[in-house]
């Protein structure tokens, strides 16, 4: 590790920051399970719920910087197509 006091301070901020978007992401990957469960079930009005909160939380990530723009677009027309299936 540096003993440059500056370094050592972004060491510690990438550290945080590193920790912040793993969280997110694991979070993010959760509301996508949770579609595809309520999509298995057969459950649409409960899809549909689940599918707006996860195209909000990708939205964000992208805002954020998290994830790539075409990332969420895929992701958002991937669980779109999956949660149409259900009528």
């Amino acid at each position: 590790m540096a003993n440059m006091k500056q370094q050592i301070k972004r060491y510690k901020n990438a550290d945080k920051k590193h920790a912040s978007n793993v969280s997110y992401k694991s979070a993010l990957k959760t509301a996508i399970k949770k579609v595809r469960a309520e999509v298995e079930a057969g459950n649409k009005e409960a899809a549909v719920a689940a599918y707006n909160d996860v195209a909000s939380k990708l939205d964000a990530s992208v805002s954020k910087g998290i994830h790539h723009k075409n990332y969420a677009s895929r992701q958002k027309s991937k669980l779109s197509r999956l949660v149409n299936t259900l009528d």
